[in-house]
């Protein structure tokens, strides 16, 4: 999982985070950080007993981008990684949406489409995380349209559901997101990606 420490804590960290992604998060407290013509950013930061050391919040009145299929920016010292999912290998072709071009650009688009709405992006990682350029997080979208919409989802559940990413494997080949399971059996009845019959080989 790490790219900037030791095997042992790799390891330790890899199989740690998505307990901490799989917590319940308070939604109303993720509600109530909403800031009218803003995109608010908050990431919170936890020690290995699963307390909060740190807290870091921001504001975009333009939002933020995906800058590739798994990362967006917060701003020019720090990205935010999607732990634990990654967009199909190769090419792919999606009919049903019009959708010809590579996996990465597909995943890219569905990522990007995400972050277009929220009116608060609520993220987790470890406090070593915290001042790293590019950080493994896994975040949550508010999103509120008056009348239709008003709810709190973990992005990475979202874009695995749809089928414009998948949970990525570990070095030994087991799954990186056990809590994402649910999620990606869904996508596989024929969402995204594997609209495309030569994903299921994958």
């Amino acid at each position: 999982m790490k790219r900037r420490v030791g095997g042992g804590v790799a390891i330790c960290l890899a199989s740690a985070l998505p307990a901490i992604a799989a917590q319940p998060i308070d939604k109303d407290y993720v509600r109530s950080l909403a800031a009218a013509g803003k995109t608010v950013l908050v990431m919170e930061y936890y020690d290995g007993q699963g307390g909060i050391a740190e807290r870091k919040g921001f504001a975009s009145a333009k939002g933020y981008h995906a800058v590739s299929p798994t990362d967006f920016r917060i701003n020019d010292k720090t990205t935010i990684h999607l732990y634990g999912i990654e967009p199909c290998d190769g090419d792919m072709v999606n009919r049903r949406e019009n959708f010809s071009g590579t996996c990465a650009e597909y995943a890219k688009q569905g990522l990007e489409t995400l972050l277009k709405s929220p009116k608060v992006i609520f993220c987790r990682a470890f406090v070593s995380e915290a001042n790293a350029p590019v950080q493994d997080a896994t975040c949550y979208g508010y999103y509120n349209y008056p009348g239709v919409l008003d709810s709190v989802d973990m992005l990475e559940e979202q874009l695995v559901s749809v089928g414009t990413h998948r949970i990525a494997k570990k070095p030994d080949g087991t799954p990186a997101r056990k809590d994402l399971d649910e999620a990606q059996k869904i996508g596989r009845g024929g969402y995204g990606m594997w609209a495309d019959p030569r994903m299921k080989a994958q």
